[in-house]
């Protein structure tokens, strides 16, 4: 995991919109955020390797190498958090972002006060999950592990290669052992307000699922209760 800054949070903005990337660079800056900007995907993914930003937000149309291809390059070695954007209704991207490892999205128009409470509630996440959690014994039916410190789980010996949002999930839905409803997660864990059009809950569930089904890990799953919400349980449980 990269460290959070002591002082100022580094935020890496890749935009080659030059007035929406000027606003965004001043309303961050003044904001106390310590921001970085350059104008295409090549430039942006070289910054993100070389140096320690808290989180890198990123258009997913950009000259040259596009966002999603960034991402896809920047998940081979690092685990920064990822907010992209889009237009507006560009489903398809947002699910492509989800798959690859984007923390959050943001569509386009937006506002810089939904932008700043965005990367806010991803540095509380990020801190959430480098605090030490209390040692919880886990079922010995279950063979998932949880690195707090890395902030991942393992099945066996294997990685399951969850986004931070996404470990934190499923290590909430774990320590629950019971129904959470949506308002809950989008609440506790992803740190704003349930809206019935935000579906980037169900699509973090959704690459659980995957994940899980991928390495071969099998004795527990993330249902779906419908009018409740999700519970981490065997599914002869309910």
């Amino acid at each position: 995991m990269n460290p959070i800054a002591a002082g100022h949070p580094r935020i890496l903005s890749i935009e080659d919109d030059l007035v929406l990337g000027a606003y965004v660079h001043e309303h961050l800056d003044r904001s106390g955020f310590q921001v970085t900007w350059c104008q295409n995907g090549q430039e942006g993914l070289a910054l993100a390797r070389e140096q320690s930003f808290d989180v890198v937000l990123m258009d997913i149309l950009l000259p040259g190498m596009d966002g999603l291809a960034v991402l896809t390059q920047l998940r081979q070695s690092h685990s920064t958090p990822v907010l992209l954007m889009s237009a507006l209704g560009a489903e398809a991207d947002r699910i492509s972002g989800f798959r690859l490892g984007a923390d959050d999205y943001l569509p386009k128009p937006f506002s810089m006060a939904e932008l700043r409470v965005r990367i806010e509630a991803i540095l509380r996440r990020v801190a959430l999950d480098r605090r030490p959690a209390p040692a919880v014994p886990a079922p010995s039916t279950d063979s998932l592990r949880f690195d707090d410190e890395c902030g991942e789980v393992f099945y066996g010996e294997q990685a399951v290669g969850l986004t931070r949002s996404e470990y934190r999930l499923l290590e909430t839905l774990k320590r629950a052992d019971e129904v959470l409803s949506k308002a809950f997660l989008y609440q506790h864990v992803l740190k704003r307000g349930y809206a019935a059009h935000d579906r980037s809950l169900d699509m973090h569930i959704s690459q659980i699922r995957r994940k899980l089904k991928a390495v071969g890990y099998t004795e527990r799953e993330v249902l779906t209760v419908w009018g409740k919400g999700y519970i981490l349980s065997a599914a002869d449980e309910l």
